[in-house]
């Protein structure tokens, strides 16, 4: 817009015709209605301030956030490393117990095949009263003190679950208030980026308000181009016949904050060539037709300075909330490490607890493993036992034999000798008076082998397929050399 008879255009040569006192007024009017767009640029001075004053803000809450997050990822280390050792604890403790209950499953297993042994193997009856009901071996066992003994690891186990079971709790607890923690510091930007956020490199809010301010200064520069252009106007009005007073009555309301010359509106006129008038009009007339195109560009810098302030004021927004989780993150930290003692306690009386429980557990494995010795030496010595009846009854059966025997020749001996003594009678008995020996007429001394009665009965009859089983078991059970 020309403001100067300097910026009068050469080749548009000026119409010697003037414009009529209306097509002035009308121009004026124009004029003082574009001076409303004063507050755009007030406005615009308004928001180059708050931007401004907004950077500076920006800059102190990012350097906070920045320290607060460094300080708070070195705490968050600090927890990881104590959620970590807590969770191996967890692990090895948990991978311990699994281990323990397998090597407990498996003497329980070998236990009850023991007992399954005793209770498949029956005692023969030979070896019991008459009358008695069928017995096995299992019978002679007091079973009472396997359950007893496996109600005992059952209460170990429940109470190594137990401390399992308490553990895992606190460990969940701490993982749940690190979660938090992490879900605080990792959820808006990484470490990477707050740095950046601290030297402004990914900041909208420095080129923004250059925009700004450059906008600012080019709306000040049209605002008052348009008050130059009212006060041509004004000028020229009062350089015309009869608008002395419709100049006066225009200027009288200008809107607030137009501040404009006293010579222009209550001084009196200074004299003016035509030809000086006549540059003057031409000037007026060309800036007639770019005060709307002037207007609209006030309106349209202010519109996009609008929408940039938006734009600090959500960065701003994103920044305190960055700031604000930072420190509900700090806050949240301190909870935490208020806390961490006592998660510490806990991993030390779990380790307590499971390694007291464990050493009962290995002492009751070992109670079932001395069982399944005793009972399986119970299996032996029966095989041996009837092994043992078996030898027995063949020696007896070869006393009997040579009882037989010797009874036999000793009946022999005892009837040769007989008849020895009445040959001898028969032949020399006349001759011998009787009294000369009292023996003569005796019969031949008789010899008994009997049976010493101790009370013990005969050994009894087993059948030697029962006595080969028996062999063949022992005989299994023997390691391998």
């Amino acid at each position: 817009m020309a403001t100067s008879t300097s910026s009068l255009p050469t080749e548009q040569p000026y119409s010697t015709e003037s414009p009529s006192l209306d097509t002035l007024v009308a121009h004026l009017l124009a004029a003082k209605r574009s001076l409303s767009c004063v507050e755009h640029v007030y406005r615009a001075n308004d928001l180059v301030n708050k931007t401004r004053q907004a950077l500076e803000g920006h800059t102190i809450t990012a350097a906070r956030t920045v320290f607060l997050h460094n300080g708070s990822t070195a705490q968050a280390k600090l927890l990881d490393h104590v959620l970590n050792h807590t969770r191996s604890i967890a692990r090895d403790g948990g991978s311990e117990f699994q281990k323990v209950i397998g090597a407990l499953d498996a003497a329980e297993a070998k236990l009850q095949r023991t007992l399954d042994q005793l209770r498949a193997t029956k005692v023969e009856p030979s070896l019991r009263p008459d009358g008695e009901a069928s017995k096995s071996l299992v019978d002679f066992v007091d079973e009472s003190g396997v359950t007893g003994l496996l109600s005992t690891i059952k209460e170990s186990i429940d109470a190594s679950g137990d401390a399992r079971r308490v553990y895992g709790e606190s460990n969940a607890a701490l993982e749940d208030d690190i979660s938090q923690v992490r879900s605080l510091l990792t959820t808006e930007v990484n470490r990477e980026r707050l740095t950046d956020l601290n030297n402004n490199i990914h900041s909208p809010v420095p080129d923004i308000l250059q925009g700004m301010e450059e906008h600012a200064q080019e709306m000040a520069d049209n605002l008052e181009s348009l008050v130059k252009h009212f006060d041509v106007c004004v000028t020229a009005i009062k350089h015309t016949e009869g608008g002395g007073a419709a100049a006066q009555q225009i200027t009288n309301d200008l809107p607030e904050g137009v501040a404009m010359d006293i010579t222009t509106t209550e001084m009196p006129l200074e004299p003016m060539s035509e030809e000086e008038r006549a540059e003057m009009l031409e000037i007026l007339e060309k800036d007639a037709n770019e005060v709307e195109e002037v207007v609209m560009d006030l309106k349209d810098r202010s519109a996009e300075m609008e929408r940039n302030y938006e734009r600090v004021e959500l960065y701003t927004e994103q920044l305190t909330k960055m700031h604000d989780r930072k420190t509900t993150a700090i806050i949240l930290m301190g909870a935490v490490c208020e806390r961490l003692p006592n998660y510490i306690t806990q991993s030390h009386v779990f380790l307590l607890r499971w390694d007291e429980e464990k050493a009962k557990i290995g002492d009751h494995m070992e109670e079932l493993e001395s069982l399944r010795e005793f009972y399986n030496g119970f299996l032996t010595a029966y095989d041996n036992l009837i092994i043992e009846i078996g030898r027995r009854k063949t020696t007896e059966m070869r006393m009997k034999k040579v009882v037989q025997d010797s009874m036999a020749k000793m009946d022999k001996l005892y009837e040769e000798d007989l008849a020895e003594r009445d040959a001898f009678r028969h032949e020399q008995g006349d001759f011998l008076p009787v009294d000369i020996w009292p023996g003569l007429m005796m019969p031949p001394q008789r010899y008994k082998i009997t049976q010493e009665d101790h009370g013990v009965k005969s050994v009894p009859d087993i059948s030697a397929s029962v006595i080969q089983r028996s062999i063949r078991r022992v005989t299994g059970r023997q390691p391998a050399t």
